[in-house]
Formats: C-alpha cells, sequence, structure tokens
C-alpha cells in the first residue's frame, strides 16, 4: 500500500516541517496495521519500515535506502502524457522491454506499469494546466480499451519468459561479469533452482557477439538476451515478433441532429452576480475551482476630444496573465485571445482596441486549463489576469487600469442556468435553425440530439472543426476541447539510446488532439443529447461521431528466428524439438481478415504499411496467405521453405504480412 506519491522533491523543498509531515504520514499509515507493507515513491528517506519506490524510465540504478529492503520500481512509463500544442510522445517498446529487464537482472523484485491501459481525463479533470482530455500515454491498452500491438504482445512474452527463470530468480543473487566493452552477462544460478542468465548489450548503435558458457550469442544494439537455461535464446528485447496493429477511426452512421444555439452573455461590470473590488484578484481563490471561467471586467471614461476619435490610431491594451488562456471583449465584442503554455503560464494580450466617447466596458474572461500538479508551495502559484493592465495611445500617454475598481463573476451564465443537464426544464431561449445560416460567434452554446451508433467499437467526437471548449454528453462532461496545432520535433525515432520525453515525436502540424473518447455506457438507444460551449467559433456542422477498430495487422518472422516463441522450457531442460517460427495474425473482436495486402517469404523490407519485396521473393507468398488466413479471426503460418516453396537456398529468408481486418460477415443457412 502507498502513503504519499513523488513527495521526496516537495519535502526537501520545505526543510524541517516537510520532513516532520512525511515521518508523521508514514507513522499513521504503519499504525493501521494493514498487515501489508507501506511504500513511498520516489522517497529516498523514507522511514523505516516503509519502503522507498523508483518511478522512472528506468529504474536499474535505484536501490532502496535500506538493504533489507526489496527492490520496487512503482511506475515503469510506458509512453508520456500529451499537452495542448505538443505532440504525440510514444516509447518503443523494445526500450521499454530493455529498461524492465535490466532492473529484473539486476534483481529488482517488483514492477509495475504506469500506463498499462491509457485513459481519458473527463470533465476538468487533467492532471495538470495544459494536459490534454486523452491520457491515452501509449500504453498497451489504448484509451479505448484496444490492444495496441507490437506493445502489449512483446510485454507479454517478455513476462512469459521471466515467468520461466522463476526458480532461478527466486533462490539466487545475480553474478555479473563482462562480455566486451558494452556487453554483460547477469547469472542467477543455484543448486537448487537451475540457471537463468540474462546477457545485455548496452551499445544503442552495434550488435555484439559475444561467448558465453563456451557458445556464441549475437545481441541486437541496446538490448538483453533471457536465457532461462543459461543456454538457449528465448526472447531478446530488440527482437519484436509479435504483430503490429494499426488503428483507424471510421465515420459512425449516427448523426447530429434539430441543432439549437443560445447566445453566452459578455460579462457587464454591473450585473447582479458579480463582486466589485479595487484591483485585480488570483482567480483559483474567486472561483474555487467551481469553474474554469473567470470574468474580470471594468469600465473606463473617454474623453469626446481625444485624438483617436478624430482619426488618430486606436489605442493599445496590454493585459498580462499568468495563465492559461484569454478573451478580450470590449463594450461586449471580442477584441482577441489570448494563450499560455505548459513551459510558460505568463502570457500577454496585446491588440489595438475600439473604444468610444463616453463609458467602455472592458471585460476579460480568464480561463484555467487545469490545476497545479506537480511542485511546492501551490498556494504561491497564481492565475489569472494579475496584470499591469495598460491602455497606451490616449493622450495622457498610457493610462495603467490595474487599481481601478473590477468586477468578478464566477463562471458562465450557461453553467449557472445547467444547460448541459438532460433533465432540467429551462426557459432558455435556445435558437432553432441552420447552423449554416448563423455566422460563427465566440462564447455559443450549442446542443444537437443523436441516435447511439450501431456496433460495439468504441466512440469517439471529431471535434477537428472546433475552436476551444468543453462538451457534455447526457450531462456527462467528455472534457475539454481545444483544436491547436502540435509544435515539436517529429523527424524521427529510433528504439537505442537513453529514451527522454522529446525523443519520439509524432503528430506535428496536426491538431494535438482531435477525437474525444465517448464510453457507450453513457449513451441510449436514442435521443441522446449533446451540448457544447465553444469559446471562439468553429463550425459545429462538422462534429461528427467516430468509431475506433484495427485496421490492418502486421507481422514478421525470420526463418531462424533469434527469439524463437514456438517452444518452451519446462523444468530448464533443452526442447527436444524446436518448431518452425511462425506468423501470428489476429484481428479484434467481431472483425475477420478480409484481404492479404502483402505477403513474401524471402527478403522483403520495410515496416507495417509500406512493405516492400526485395531480391528473393516466393511466387506463392500470397496464395498460401490468402488459404490459411482469409475469413479468420486469426491464423499461424510458418516462415519454412516447405510452405512457400525455397525461392533463394542457402540465404536466411523472412516471411513478412500485412492483412486488413475488417468486421466479419455471417450469413443464414
Amino acid at each position: 500500500m502507498q502513503i504519499e506519491n513523488e513527495y521526496g522533491h516537495e519535502s526537501r523543498a520545505f526543510g524541517a516541517p516537510g520532513y516532520a509531515y512525511l515521518t508523521w504520514a508514514a507513522k499513521m499509515a504503519v499504525a493501521m496495521d494493514t498487515g501489508v507493507p507501506w511504500v513511498m515513491c520516489k522517497e529516498d528517506d523514507a522511514p523505516d519500515p516503509v519502503i522507498n519506490t523508483c518511478n522512472g524510465f528506468y529504474c536499474d540504478y535505484f536501490s532502496p535506502n535500506k538493504p533489507n529492503k526489496p527492490t520496487l520500481w512503482t511506475e515503469a512509463w510506458s509512453g508520456w502524457f500529451t499537452e495542448f500544442a505538443g505532440p504525440i510522445q510514444q516509447r518503443p517498446v523494445e526500450d521499454l522491454s530493455f529498461a524492465v529487464t535490466r532492473f529484473i537482472q539486476k534483481g529488482g523484485s517488483f514492477v509495475n506499469y504506469y500506463m498499462y491501459h491509457g485513459g481519458t481525463n473527463f470533465g476538468r479533470t487533467a492532471g495538470g494546466p495544459f494536459i490534454t482530455t486523452s491520457y491515452d500515454y501509449d500504453a498497451p491498452i489504448d484509451e479505448y480499451g484496444l490492444i495496441r500491438q507490437p506493445k502489449y504482445g512483446h510485454l507479454k512474452e517478455l513476462h512469459k519468459t521471466i515467468k520461466l527463470c522463476e526458480r532461478a530468480l527466486l533462490s539466487a543473487d545475480p553474478a555479473e561479469t563482462s562480455l566486451g566493452t558494452y556487453a554483460k552477462a547477469h547469472v542467477f544460478s543455484s543448486e537448487s533452482g537451475g540457471c537463468a542468465a540474462f546477457l545485455s548489450n548496452y551499445n544503442p548503435t552495434s550488435a555484439a557477439r559475444v561467448t558465453f558458457n563456451s557458445m556464441h550469442y549475437n545481441l541486437e544494439p541496446w538490448s538483453i538476451s533471457i536465457l532461462p537455461d543459461c543456454k538457449n535464446v528465448v526472447f531478446n528485447t530488440a527482437t519484436v515478433g509479435v504483430q503490429t496493429s494499426q488503428m483507424q477511426m471510421f465515420p459512425t452512421n449516427s448523426e447530429l441532429l434539430s441543432w439549437e444555439t443560445f447566445n453566452e452573455d459578455i460579462s457587464s461590470a454591473d450585473d447582479d452576480s458579480t463582486i466589485t473590488v479595487v484591483g485585480l484578484l488570483e482567480q483559483l481563490n474567486v472561483t474555487r475551482d467551481t469553474s474554469d471561467y473567470l470574468w474580470y471586467s471594468t469600465r473606463i471614461d473617454i474623453s469626446s476630444s481625444e485624438s483617436f476619435l478624430h482619426g488618430g490610431h486606436h489605442p493599445t491594451l496590454i493585459v498580462q496573465s499568468t495563465g492559461h488562456a484569454m478573451h478580450v471583449f470590449i463594450n461586449g465584442h471580442l477584441s482577441g485571445s489570448a494563450f499560455g503554455t505548459r513551459e510558460d503560464r505568463r502570457f500577454t494580450f496585446t491588440g489595438d482596441v475600439n473604444l468610444q466617447a463616453g463609458s467602455n466596458i472592458i471585460s476579460v474572461l480568464s480561463i484555467a486549463v487545469g490545476l497545479p500538479n506537480n511542485g511546492p508551495h501551490f498556494e504561491t502559484w497564481s492565475t489569472g489576469v494579475l496584470g499591469p493592465v495598460v491602455l497606451h495611445g490616449l493622450d495622457e500617454g498610457k493610462k495603467d487600469l490595474s487599481w481601478q475598481k473590477w468586477s468578478y463573476q464566477v463562471g458562465l451564465k450557461g453553467e449557472a442556468m445547467n444547460l448541459v443537464s438532460p433533465n432540467v426544464i429551462s426557459n432558455v431561449d435556445w435558437m432553432k435553425g441552420s447552423l449554416f445560416a448563423q455566422k460563427q460567434q465566440p462564447l455559443t452554446w450549442y446542443k444537437a440530439y443523436f441516435d447511439a451508433p450501431d456496433g460495439d467499437e468504441p466512440l469517439a467526437l471529431d471535434m477537428g472543426s472546433m475552436g476551444k471548449g468543453q462538451v457534455w454528453i447526457n450531462g456527462q462532461s467528455i472534457g475539454r476541447y481545444w483544436t491547436v496545432y502540435a509544435k515539436g520535433n517529429c523527424s524521427g525515432c529510433s528504439y537505442s539510446g537513453t529514451f527522454r520525453t522529446t525523443k519520439c515525436q509524432f503528430g506535428c502540424g496536426q491538431p494535438t488532439q482531435r477525437w474525444y473518447h465517448v464510453p457507450r455506457s453513457w449513451l441510449k438507444p436514442t435521443q441522446n443529447l449533446l451540448v457544447l460551449f465553444e469559446e471562439l467559433g468553429g463550425d459545429a456542422s462538422k462534429i461528427s461521431f467516430m468509431k475506433r477498430s484495427v485496421t490492418t495487422v502486421c507481422a514478421e518472422v525470420s526463418e531462424h528466428h533469434p527469439n524463437i516463441k514456438n517452444w518452451h522450457i519446462e523444468s530448464q531442460e533443452r526442447p527436444k524439438e524446436m518448431s518452425k517460427p511462425k506468423v501470428h495474425l489476429h484481428c479484434g473482436s467481431g472483425q475477420s481478415i478480409s484481404a492479404i495486402q502483402f505477403a513474401s517469404f524471402g527478403t522483403p523490407s520495410g515496416t507495417c504499411g509500406n512493405f516492400q519485396k526485395g531480391t528473393c521473393h516466393a511466387p506463392t507468398s500470397q496464395a498460401v496467405l490468402e488459404k490459411k488466413c482469409i475469413g479468420q479471426q486469426k491464423c499461424s503460418v510458418a516462415a519454412s521453405s516447405s510452405n512457400f516453396a525455397d525461392p533463394c537456398p542457402n540465404m536466411f529468408k523472412k516471411l513478412s504480412v500485412e492483412a486488413v481486418c475488417a468486421p466479419s460477415t455471417t450469413t443464414n443457412a
């Protein structure tokens, strides 16, 4: 059981009170006498008997603070979260399995994956400022509950192999010997428990040929081979033998009907529900997180003699904010917007403003996008318009508005009226009519009805045509949406070398998040209510429901695969017979293989989606795969010359296949 989470860094920031707190937390937990050991993640000075544990991309370097405590890895990071305006981060399974095997070979006792199943930050529950609604995390099971291959299958093979080493791992400590500059052997051997060996090559670019127990082994770059009997390689972390699956979003048969709109009030400075004080207030202290939205409003009187009213340049308004987004309105008209980022929450709105003679209302809608999530002293993390707010270009020069009277209104009128609930009989004047005929306006509520899409595939809303806001279905919040484009370095991704969050980035130049997960359990068969609040504009007529499914599966296997998965070691004895390596293809639930897009036994090259035939190719490849696999949910085909007739004797051959998955069709006899 766990008490506190990653408090170590904060503990040091607080000094003696931090240590006193963590000591109290540990004592309180242990005193509950649950009969289960207690752990503290990333807490080097966890007091006995609490066990300090490691979280990270790699934890083989880690040792607990007492020799009698087991070595526990409480978070093995399978990927990384996504932030709005950032790219999608992925972690290759070759590196993740390498990291886990490094930990096991060193004598690690326990590994927990974070995340194993990706998730969704429904509502306003995102785990920090600017973190997206999707928390897919490149996990082995994706946000929608679909298996992500090869990540899921390769890890499954890893743990099956570690299970084969069980007796040796549990009855011995590892002995480490050098096999070369970057290569090592970690051997677990005991009189009673047999023998298991881990042969590692830490060189990120070159394979290693090593000799161990008078036998020769080839080790891929940045990899470990596992020998559950200290002789036979059953698994290599960099050699992926399981299939690769590709997911896609497809349109559904569900249409959004009977659209209606409602325009949110632009806050005025003398509304009944406002509070008025001198100066600018911190946002979260005012809203108490009951809403993402806080209106800041003030008045300014402009003399009719001001030069800009008689042909001069419009004044410039500068509004400084500490996060996270804002829209600026002058006399009820949108003047412009500005946004921060996760790395730099402080940002500035600068824009020419259209003021008139007499009284003018300046209204700023400040928006929080997630609460502070990491670091000490959250009470000092300010959010909102803290100024200065300054007008430049008046006859008197610049005018600082920061210490004027400001009015504050928490939340939106539509939130207060509970527009999102399907059960509230509202007296709201929703406007009926065609979306095409209406001018897109900021701060607009939309609602429509729809029937649940057919089938049982996971569902998503395509919000790519919208700007920024929130969306609800049958009163449940799907989350924040924001069509902001990803910046990053998407130039390439290699599994080898130490992994960092900037290493394998994807989706640059695309919206960071376009699809928003809709649980089918939230839907009724008919008359489901969709409500959304759009801050900027956007074309709601293009919103649509999509379903997610596996579209293609690929698999590759070599004739004499170094990663032989088709035999099992029982009682740590050498297998009597090695069966031929096979490609295994497996479509999703309710699907079958409808076509073989590519098949080649010989020397094909490329990766899933862009395989190419090599100089050596068996002409029967396609026909053999079609005969064995078409119409099946799953199939296995051996990579052997007996299956395909040998197209090039005395050459090292492999079988590469790409198959199309489609919904199964059943016919009545």
